[in-house]
């Protein structure tokens, strides 16, 4: 998944081999003989990132809309998984990987999206490889990267969107924005991101920043919640909240560590960079809070924590702890101001802070991923000036806002003008649990 240079660099000689067959690019880094310890390790991590969906996220969610629409946000990330995982079979694997035709240096449709050379997953057999470990194991890891990138989007409409609209939305995002995203920055020589030398380990770009921003435009062409702002909306139940947090954390290992396609010092280093920029996200937003409000609260350190392990995505491979940790302070503390502070000044609704946690610490940690890759910095990567890639990852940062955004108006619009966005005032006021599922997260009687 890394898009360095010294990874081009070294996959330069296998080209030739790789074009041949469409593999994935990253595939060319590596020598093709299975290694046990590898796979083992990518068979974890693809179970800890589906994990953080289904139920880390769901339950994140769950507990912070209120009781009328528990079901609803749980619905939505089961039925999300269920739909991405088809997509991703179809042709959303092949178009975000398959690489046939594609040529460093050199502008053309490949350098945005893949081919459909593994449509239906074609060629892929237990023998085939990804570096080290079976392509089939590769194809799954990613598809959980896939599944929790439109579920993230779910938290900025919470409890207004139709369950229709959902399904359409979360499909046509996947194919126009999130496949040519990772495409484009994760598929080796010839993308468009990758060939301008822009970091992003596990999906700083790729997956927050390209929810998160979704979710902005998301939450202002749907409006706001009936009532909001002045109509009090506090988390039905901040226990499930905490599990879902917890969840999410422990999956993150998975996300962050697995990102390093193998059983080694870089996924180690990642494990512990993600535990110290996480704790330390929980801690700033913790502080930030007590100082200004009074008192702590558990929804502030658990977001505090989302907001870190979100933060230190893209910098994991090549962050040290000493970066790590500022990441994660920053992230806490600049997250409490856009959460608590700015959606409020501003006025928009985004029910559960997918933009104001995100997208806010994607771009903190997408921009500073490249000073704290610096070795003088304390990092790991092979940057020639830090400031010199600061400037590739603001135009990374800047692209992918713009990509997104455009194409997630795009999008929303013409559902809008066709299914319908919104349900009706009523159904809002019952409840979206019983008015689309006729069901209730509790017995009442």
């Amino acid at each position: 998944m890394r898009s360095d240079r010294s990874m081009r660099a070294r996959g330069a000689a296998c080209l030739a081999i790789a074009l041949a067959g469409g593999m994935p690019a990253a595939a060319w880094a590596s020598p093709a003989r299975l290694d046990s310890g590898d796979t083992a390790w990518m068979l974890t991590s693809v179970m800890l990132v589906l994990l953080m969906t289904l139920p880390g996220l769901a339950l994140f969610y769950g507990g912070m809309v209120r009781a009328k629409n528990l079901l609803s946000v749980l619905m939505q990330c089961f039925a999300i998984t269920a739909l991405v995982s088809v997509l991703w079979m179809l042709y959303g694997y092949s178009l975000a990987f398959c690489t046939a035709g594609m040529q460093a240096g050199v502008t053309n449709l490949h350098s945005i999206v893949g081919g459909l050379g593994r449509a239906l997953l074609a060629g892929v057999r237990p023998d085939t490889l990804y570096g080290t470990v079976p392509e089939s194991v590769f194809v799954m890891f990613q598809l959980t990267f896939a599944i929790i990138t439109p579920a993230l989007i779910v938290g900025a409409f919470a409890e207004r969107m139709k369950f229709s609209a959902l399904l359409w939305f979360s499909g046509l995002w996947l194919t126009f924005v999130y496949l040519p995203m990772a495409h484009m920055v994760w598929s080796g020589p010839g993308s468009l991101l990758g060939d301008l030398g822009v970091l992003d380990f596990a999906g700083g770009t790729v997956v927050h920043i390209n929810a998160g921003v979704a979710g902005l435009v998301a939450c202002l062409v749907i409006g706001r919640r009936r009532g909001y702002p002045h109509t009090p909306m506090p988390p039905h139940n901040l226990g499930y909240t905490v599990v879902g947090a917890s969840l999410l954390w422990l999956g993150w290992f998975g996300f962050n560590a697995g990102s390093a396609m193998a059983a080694n010092g870089s996924a180690g280093m990642a494990m512990l960079v993600t535990q110290i920029a996480t704790a330390g996200a929980a801690l700033g937003w913790l502080t930030a809070e007590w100082a200004l409000h009074g008192r702590p609260s558990v929804l502030g350190i658990v977001s505090g924590a989302v907001a870190g392990l979100v933060a230190v995505t893209p910098a994991a491979g090549t962050a040290g702890p000493g970066g790590a940790l500022l990441l994660g302070i920053a992230a806490g503390v600049a997250c409490f101001f856009t959460a608590t502070r700015l959606k409020y000044r501003l006025g928009y609704d985004d029910s559960l802070d997918v933009f104001g946690v995100h997208a806010v610490a994607g771009i903190l940690g997408g921009l500073l991923t490249g000073p704290l890759a610096s070795p003088a910095l304390g990092g790991f990567g092979t940057v020639a000036s830090p400031l010199a890639q600061l400037w590739i990852q603001a135009k990374g940062v800047g692209f992918t806002i713009g990509w997104s955004a455009a194409l997630s108006f795009a999008l929303l619009k013409l559902l809008d003008r066709t299914v319908g966005l919104r349900v009706s005032d009523e159904q809002e006021l019952i409840g979206l649990d019983l008015a689309l599922h006729e069901e209730r997260g509790y017995n009442l009687s």
